[in-house]
């Protein structure tokens, strides 16, 4: 890591609450205002060696962690892994493989109390694809 990322702090502009969406569980919420645009969170990274990955995807793990290169997996720290899923995000995350850091930006301005929300399809808003995750499921085409 370069020293500019060693001291990560947590971020003021969110908390913890139970979410709106049928079976989340928890979720993260703007504690104030974030306009478009701004850095929500910047979450430390733990790097799975690549032969304990086999083993986590079949933990209730699976649905918290994130795709780490192409071979193995990252448990994200600070609230990263509590931000639940929608097709419609306001948010978005970006992964910086080598500094073991995750970056959750707002697409959206988001409202105070507003839960924010990314697309898990790799931090993509426009991707549309099922999930892995069997209990969330695409959007159905509009007829």
């Amino acid at each position: 890591m370069t020293e500019e990322n060693t001291n990560i702090m947590t971020s003021s502009k969110i908390y913890i609450a139970q979410s709106k969406i049928p079976n989340a569980g928890r979720g993260v919420f703007a504690a104030i205002a974030i306009n478009k645009g701004d850095v929500i969170e910047i979450c430390p990274v733990f790097v799975l060696p690549r032969k304990d990955y086999k083993v986590i995807k079949q933990t209730a793990l699976r649905n918290y962690y994130f795709m780490w290169g192409k071979v193995t997996v990252g448990v994200c720290f600070g609230f990263g892994s509590y931000y639940n899923h929608s097709y419609q995000a306001n948010a978005t995350y970006k992964k910086r493989i080598k500094e073991q850091l995750i970056d959750f930006v707002a697409i959206k301005d988001i409202k105070k109390d507003e839960e924010i929300i990314v697309n898990y399809n790799y931090g993509n808003p426009d991707d549309q694809n099922p999930l892995w995750i069997k209990e969330i499921s695409a959007p159905k085409a509009e007829v």
